[in-house]
């Protein structure tokens, strides 16, 4: 049986399109392995899947600012790279596969050279730890085309465009369930809110001071974030949780627009299921820009609308998610028409030649 040892953490996005690829992995035959933090968010995700053995290891996170922290973050990253050395020797897998964060650098360094390791970027530029990760893998995997076109030709060699995993579950949502779910009876469209898994407060404040408008015509499910429920707003056609698990594929499904981050992987999963979407990225202040490259690059494919933050108004969301839900279905057409939306299968395929399957 081959083994394959995983790993990506610090986000849902680092994490999620793992997720996606254990179904492919375990009808192929592979033993899966996890590495990353203990704290860290992708431990209650992985430990709740069956079949895939978790291992903690310690990183330092990479910081791009002025911190004390970043002093003991060497420490911490040296300290993971001997756990995932140990890992790595006890385990000998055939891959490696990460997905970026920093909890990743550790366990690809360690892996380097004793196995192939290959790489996924799920945004249009790569982040400071698959930057350092590049330099150790055999193959990296990019969502975005223009990916390798802005590489460098040491790295480009190594990029190969396969879209990003969607989590096959998305697929397979009920739309009334979906209703039953957010305690909608179906006679108005709906309209999904999500800031991303940590929440995003200009984007929960901004869509609540629009309720009066926006509730004139949708029925509005709000994924606000852990703590982020305002109760102070509630009203008829509103519904509000911290967060979805078991049931996203079905609210999924009985949604007809969204207002979100720009999270690639988020953008990608609504793209796949062909939900019009109105994009609302971290700003450059609170990012290194990731987000609105990723927003630009579906609003060029006419795919969705961008919406700075700064702009946010009642009348600007108004407009934009109106306009949204009127050409639904010319946006559908389009993104239903797109291969490689939905890149599981060609991940997949990369992951099996590296390891020679």
């Amino acid at each position: 049986m081959k083994k394959i040892l995983m790993t990506g953490g610090g986000s849902a996005g680092h994490v999620t399109p793992n997720i996606a690829l254990f179904p492919g992995l375990r009808e192929a035959g592979f033993e899966i392995h996890y590495a990353g933090l203990k704290d860290g968010i992708e431990y209650g995700l992985i430990t709740a899947q069956e079949g895939v053995t978790f291992h903690p290891i310690e990183s330092g996170k990479l910081r791009r600012y002025l911190s004390l922290k970043n002093l003991l973050s060497p420490f911490k990253v040296i300290k993971g790279v001997s756990q995932a050395k140990r890992l790595v020797n006890e385990l000998k897998p055939d891959v490696v596969f990460s997905k970026g964060g920093f909890v990743s650098v550790p366990v690809v360094m360690a892996a380097a050279g004793k196995c192939p390791v290959v790489c996924h970027e799920s945004d249009y530029t790569p982040g400071l730890a698959n930057k350092i990760a590049s330099r150790y893998a055999d193959t990296i995997c990019v969502t975005f085309e223009d990916t390798i076109a802005l590489a460098g030709d040491r790295i480009s060699k190594k990029m190969v465009h396969t879209g990003t995993p969607i989590r096959p579950e998305l697929y397979n949502g009920v739309r009334e369930k979906g209703l039953a779910a957010m305690g909608f009876a179906g006679d108005k469209p709906v309209l999904m809110v999500m800031g991303g898994s940590l929440g995003a407060a200009a984007v929960n404040d901004g869509v609540r001071a629009a309720l009066p408008e926006l509730t004139e015509r949708f029925d509005i499910v709000h994924l606000c974030g852990k703590g982020k429920v305002d109760e102070s707003v509630s009203r008829p056609g509103y519904r509000q949780f911290e967060y979805v698990g078991p049931e996203l594929p079905d609210m999924l499904a009985a949604t007809d627009v969204v207002i979100s981050r720009a999270g690639a992987n988020a953008v990608f999963e609504f793209m796949a299921l062909g939900i019009p979407a109105l994009l609302i990225p971290l700003p450059l202040e609170a990012s290194r820009g990731d987000q609105i490259l990723n927003a630009d690059y579906v609003v060029k494919k006419g795919y969705a609308e961008k919406l700075e933050q700064k702009d946010i108004t009642t009348e600007a969301l108004k407009e934009k998610v109106f306009s949204l839900y009127d050409r639904r279905a010319e946006l559908t057409r389009l993104m239903k028409a797109d291969p490689l939306l939905d890149g599981t299968e060609e991940v997949l395929e990369e992951i099996m030649k590296a390891c020679g399957k």
